[in-house]
């Protein structure tokens, strides 16, 4: 065995040893639509080893009739989970196989998405209105994969927003359909009245019914997201819940998920640097680059790296100016690499 592969085998047995000892959804990285595809996941996993990552909603009809193979992603995105859109028992099962088949380390039904065009569909946030019908989707997923099916969800939707409404639906979903593992988005959700964007932001943010909801279910895993931005504020989470979930703000200062191995998983290993981190994105791009895929659709998911740091500006406004441009290569983001201050330790 070369010494690579004896170093490459010592990391995955660290990395799995470390999991272990941890609920796998203790840190995760939401699913976010036209986010979160798999060129942020790839950069995202450089920046930390045992983040759960997540998938960008896919529906069952994409992955059932579409052309395109909307199952595909990089090996070294593990461990990783699917999220799933949709409102048929047998759809879902069908897709859940599939992924499982892949290679996928879990399913998550969105029971959380609030927009018009998924309500449309009979699926996201509307769901939390049919807990049956969520415990049969679970329990259909249940039957043919033998890895974990979670739901994402709300604590409650329009004028269904009271704590009985909550445990209710937790209580049908997990008894009725066998889920055991649930993340709570921390706000009900309007179906009318509201966009997606306000959704996000206007309904209040209620954490202690949520930390409520993990007494009352102790048995269950849960995890919670919603406006945390901070490794502090994941940590005062992590007091009550078993696992933390960050969106918008893991995307736009994906440095904070430098620290979270060290401080959240109790890793000994060195903290990533911003410059390291950019070069080790570079042979992904160019192999990607020679199968087709454009420089802007990877860097935009890097533009946030620098934020609050000397040359942050420089940075972004060179790959944006940049990237999109035919035939551009690495060479945009070295040349924005050296907008950054050389003096600076990062």
């Amino acid at each position: 065995m070369t010494e690579s592969a004896v170093v490459s085998n010592q990391q995955t047995e660290n990395k799995q040893a470390v999991q272990s000892e941890y609920p796998a959804c203790r840190f995760s990285i939401a699913p976010m639509l036209d986010w979160t595809d798999r060129h942020c996941r790839y950069f995202h996993r450089l920046l930390s080893e045992h983040a759960q990552l997540y998938t960008e909603m896919v529906t069952t009809g994409a992955i059932i009739h579409g052309k395109a193979d909307y199952l595909a992603y990089n090996e070294e995105e593990h461990p990783l989970v699917l999220q799933l859109g949709g409102s048929n028992p047998a759809d879902l099962a069908t897709c859940a196989k599939l992924a499982a088949e892949r290679g996928y380390d879990e399913i998550n039904l969105n029971v959380g998405c609030p927009s018009d065009r998924v309500q449309n569909g009979r699926f996201g946030a509307c769901l939390m209105g049919e807990a049956e019908l969520v415990a049969q989707c679970v329990a259909a997923m249940r039957e043919v994969v033998d890895i974990p099916v979670s739901v994402k969800t709300r604590i409650g939707i329009d004028e269904q927003d009271s704590y009985p409404f909550l445990t209710d639906f937790v209580g049908i979903v997990s008894e009725k359909g066998g889920c055991r593992d649930f993340t709570i988005h921390a706000r009900k959700a309007w179906l009318s009245g509201l966009s997606p964007k306000e959704n996000r932001e206007i309904p209040p943010l209620d954490y202690p019914r949520v930390y409520q909801l993990k007494k009352d279910f102790p048995h269950l895993t849960m995890g919670i997201n919603g406006g945390i931005k901070t490794l502090e504020e994941m940590e005062v989470h992590l007091a009550h819940m078993d696992g933390v979930m960050v969106g918008r703000e893991a995307y736009q200062n994906p440095y904070l998920l430098a620290e979270i191995d060290q401080r959240l998983f109790g890793s000994d290993a060195p903290m990533k640097k911003r410059r390291a981190v950019v070069e080790a994105m570079f042979p992904y791009i160019e192999r990607e680059l020679s199968q087709g895929a454009y420089l802007n659709h990877i860097s935009r998911h890097m533009l946030g790296l620098f934020q609050n740091m000397p040359g942050a500006r420089q940075w972004r406004r060179h790959i944006s100016e940049n990237a999109h441009k035919p035939g551009s290569g690495i060479e945009v983001l070295e040349q924005a690499l050296a907008k950054i201050p050389a003096h600076l330790d990062v």
